[in-house]
């Protein structure tokens, strides 16, 4: 039966900072030619997205994302969509808003945002990727493997820990994403989806203690 508590034991919360810091890049925010917003389950990204745009930080903003198991209850007509709409809500005006709706992942959102851009005649030398706070390194790793001629940084909401997990019903899911995404940092090199990035060793570590502990329900497992 999966765990859920509405707060960490102070050995889980302390080893899932270690990764949180390694995983969030907190880039400093420049002005950029686009604003990609990454779909996930969590709708800040599009909060956020509205933020950066408002100040000014990009002219046009891509949403990208189909539905994924974990989003289609919330997203029924896909991440990119509910995006979108969120945005105008926020007062994002419509001509500034691309849809991509197709992508199903990190690779897919780069490679038909790309794509997108490219039919409309947008010429793109800068981009601001914007996704999940513990996205970020994974998000960056595979934009400068798929498109390494762009000028790519990331932006996030919610940049702490503690200011992300109220936000999300079930922290423990946090703990799980979190050991997911630094799994990834290296096993998606070897799949040739990123570029290799460094991991010191008390990142590795707490990773291992956290696996070993059974935060292990985003894992890929033939890795």
């Amino acid at each position: 039966m999966a765990r859920r508590h509405t707060a960490l034991p102070d050995r889980v919360r302390a080893e899932a900072e270690t990764l949180w810091h390694y995983l969030v890049l907190d880039h400093t925010p420049h002005r950029s030619d686009v604003g990609i917003g990454l779909g996930s389950h969590d709708l800040g990204v599009a909060d956020h997205t509205a933020a950066l745009y408002r100040e000014g930080r990009f002219p046009v903003v891509v949403f990208t994302g189909a539905t994924a198991p974990t989003t289609a209850a919330r997203f029924p007509r896909g991440e990119a969509v509910h995006y979108r709409e969120r945005a105008l809500e926020l007062g994002v005006p419509d001509e500034a808003v691309l849809v991509e709706p197709h992508a199903r992942n990190t690779g897919e959102n780069i490679t038909f945002t790309r794509r997108l851009l490219a039919d409309r005649g947008l010429p793109v030398r800068t981009a601001t990727l914007v996704c999940k706070p513990y996205q970020q390194r994974r998000a960056y790793a595979t934009c400068r493997k798929l498109w390494p001629e762009l000028e790519v940084r990331c932006s996030a909401s919610h940049t702490s820990l503690d200011d992300y997990l109220p936000t999300i019903e079930d922290p423990e899911r946090v703990v799980h994403m979190l050991v997911g995404e630094t799994q990834r940092v290296t096993a998606y090199v070897e799949r040739g989806f990123t570029i290799p990035q460094d991991v010191p060793p008390e990142v590795d570590a707490a990773y291992r203690r956290l696996v070993d502990a059974g935060y292990t329900a985003r894992l890929l497992r033939s890795a």
